[in-house]
């Protein structure tokens, strides 16, 4: 219609104009077509005018599921990759991981980024998948309806699995090393007892028999003595010696401990007093390294403060020589010479001939401190007041975690102070009765354990060199997850060059730290070394089990997707055809024309 009046408009114009105004009759029949036309393909090209044409198909992109699970027993991969890639452009999801690993080695099922990254395009999407995703409620339903689902569901197996297995990370050597295995059933595995072994290399160290009790599983404990193990990384492997069923990769579960030469935690006291006694039961129970406590109970001999068994002098001073954290409670301050101690804590009580002053003395924080976390939205003013306090000095680099007011009355002194020299940690406690807070229960117990916590990691957190700048934060990982090194050098994160030694060799690669201080490495199921540039060295291990390889419930359904492209439409302008008849029609008036003696 609209083509039809753009028509009618031009070629009325024309013979308007030699008709009507030059009034040249019959003569100027062949100029005035040809305006005619001119005009019409002009007005054609200024609205533009359109039409519907065949659309040309788009090819689609087909997403599809790396996951571990595609893979797992009773899993389809190789018919899902197969048919995947004759049906479009095929790009793989699973984790964070960027690339197109040709395998199902993905630790994780999340199909939210990748989704949402395709729909960018108009290009029809497929998703090919075993279903069992884990992140289905953070995708919009709209984009899932756009999406074609073609589902590839696993074959469920009865199996066996070591689904959980913790410990700790460091122990002293003597110590004993404690074990909590988890053993579940997997698609009604007929077995009702499954026989566990704990192995060292090649050296078996205990073995136990769980009972498999209900539906799930069962679990157990198991106490080991590290006394035959070498000081050092050692890395145990718990496993499930006559198989576990269907899927070898989840008989096995690697643990990795650190057999230290002395503990981790040293706490002297000379003498006993409550506070010490506190202090050691509260680190024992919120610190992650081992904690040791000796007690000067008379002049020169010392007694372990967990079973008061004696202890020679020799052993006490080699362990507060070579502990992380060491804590000085009294008269004990010889034994900081020579330690090679990343955090001090100093408790002086008067021992030493340290001026102290009896009184109650009401502590309230300090927000500019490390430590200031600790008391967050806690009453710490109407906790227990301190029986005594030790006037200190403070320096402009330290910092006050906790002021005292004697009766609440006259001016704040330091209570707790802390300042870092170099690569070590200090804190000076000057007030006695802190057991008070934990004695007395409640609020003022949770913030007594709050600040022995934050005490304890800030004193820690400090630089080892035995680690160097960087570690692991998690140094036994699952099949398909990443090892993440975080950041522990002074300053903003550098690349660090790194050397791993593993199955495949020894090779060399660069840890890359973003903004949030952390390094992400993803390797292969087995056992690593690395050295890093200054000579620090460690140990990590990727496990051939995974939650990927354990079946769980198929949250997509398989349906077709919905057209979202609308039909395709050729323009005017589009047509070269129309501007070619444009200027042939001004060309063919011009000629008639001059024939007709015009200009």
């Amino acid at each position: 219609m609209l083509v039809a009046l753009v028509v009618v408009a031009a070629f009325g114009l024309a013979a308007f104009t030699y008709l009507g105004v030059e009034r040249l009759g019959r003569r100027a029949l062949i100029p005035l077509v040809c305006r005619g036309v001119a005009w019409s393909a002009l007005g054609l090209l200024v609205v533009n005018v359109s039409c519907p044409v065949p659309a040309t198909p788009l090819e689609p992109l087909v997403l599809l599921d790396a996951s571990l699970s595609m893979e797992a027993s009773g899993g389809r991969w190789n018919e899902a990759r197969d048919s995947a890639s004759r049906w479009g452009e095929l790009r793989y999801f699973g984790d964070e991981r960027s690339g197109s690993d040709s395998g199902a080695t993905r630790g994780r099922s999340m199909l939210a980024p990748a989704l949402l990254a395709a729909s960018a395009s108009d290009r029809p999407l497929i998703v090919v998948s075993d279903g069992e995703i884990e992140d289905k409620r953070e995708i919009p339903p709209d984009l899932l309806a756009r999406s074609t689902l073609r589902v590839f569901p696993r074959t469920v197996q009865p199996d066996v699995a070591i689904t959980r297995l913790t410990g700790p990370a460091r122990i002293s050597a003597g110590d004993s090393i404690s074990l909590e295995i988890e053993v579940e059933r997997v698609a009604g595995a007929a077995m009702d007892s499954a026989s566990v072994e704990v192995l060292a290399g090649t050296k078996r160290l205990a073995r136990r028999t769980v009972k498999l009790g209900g539906e799930g599983g069962g679990q157990t404990r198991i106490a080991l003595s590290s006394a035959g193990l070498m000081a050092g990384d050692q890395l145990l492997r718990v496993t499930l010696p006559l198989g576990g069923g269907s899927e070898e990769r989840t008989d096995t579960r690697l643990h990795l401990v650190r057999v230290a030469e002395t503990p981790g935690v040293v706490l002297l006291a000379s003498p006993a007093d409550w506070d010490s006694r506190f202090l050691y039961r509260t680190l024992r129970e919120v610190a992650q390294l081992p904690v040791r406590g000796y007690v000067r109970l008379e002049a020169t001999r010392w007694r372990s403060m967990g079973d008061l068994r004696p202890v020679s002098m020799d052993v006490v001073r080699r362990a507060a020589r070579r502990a992380d954290l060491l804590i000085l409670k009294g008269n004990v301050g010889g034994y900081a010479q020579g330690s090679e101690a990343r955090g001090i804590l100093r408790w002086p009580s008067g021992e030493s001939g340290e001026t102290q002053l009896a009184g109650d003395w009401y502590l309230s924080q300090s927000d500019a401190s490390p430590l200031a976390g600790a008391f967050l939205g806690q009453p710490v003013d109407s906790f227990p007041p301190s029986i005594a306090l030790t006037p200190i000095q403070t320096t402009a680099s330290e910092w006050v975690a906790l002021y005292a007011q004697l009766g609440r009355r006259g001016q704040n002194r330091p209570a707790i102070t802390g300042r870092q020299d170099g690569r070590i940690r200090r804190v000076t406690v000057a007030v006695d009765g802190l057991w008070r807070w934990p004695f007395r229960g409640g609020s003022s117990e949770q913030s007594y354990r709050s600040w022995v916590a934050a005490t304890a990691s800030w004193l820690l957190g400090s630089t080892d060199p035995s680690e160097g700048v960087t570690r692991p934060i998690q140094a036994v990982v699952q099949n398909g997850r990443p090892i993440v090194f975080e950041w522990l050098g002074t300053g903003p994160p550098v690349a660090q060059p790194i050397v791993w030694s593993g199955p495949a060799g020894e090779t060399s690669d660069t840890l890359e730290f973003g903004g949030d201080g952390r390094a992400t490495v993803w390797l292969r199921p087995g056992e690593y070394r690395y050295r890093l540039e200054r000579g620090a060295t460690g140990l990590t291990a990727v496990e051939q089990y995974s939650e990927e390889l354990l079946p769980r419930s198929v949250a997509l359904e398989p349906h077709g997707g919905r057209e979202t492209r609308a039909g395709a439409r050729s323009t005017a302008r589009d047509w070269l055809w129309l501007f070619a008849l444009c200027v042939l029609a001004l060309s063919g008036e011009w000629l008639a024309r001059r024939r007709l003696g015009l200009r």
